[in-house]
């Protein structure tokens, strides 16, 4: 399903679990965060992004904005 390697996550020291079926292996990408007026303007790619963080067994989309995501090979 996944070409990249998982990883496992943290936030504020805490391990990140999938919302939905409770795993801990995600797969990450960037998410752009799009709004209205800066689609009207063509200017999309002046929006913020975050981390998406997609569980590698049910495939449900975390998205984290700010520095306190931590992610981990788990190699």
């Amino acid at each position: 399903m996944f070409k990249r390697n998982p990883v496992i996550a943290e936030v504020a020291g805490r391990r990140v679990t999938c919302l939905v079926c409770g795993a801990d292996e995600f797969v990450d990408r960037p998410i752009q965060l799009n709004t209205a007026g800066m689609e009207l303007f063509d200017l999309s790619w002046a929006n913020r992004a975050a981390t998406g963080l997609i569980c590698t067994t049910c495939g449900y989309v975390h998205e984290f904005v700010g520095s306190e995501l931590q992610l981990y090979n788990t190699d």
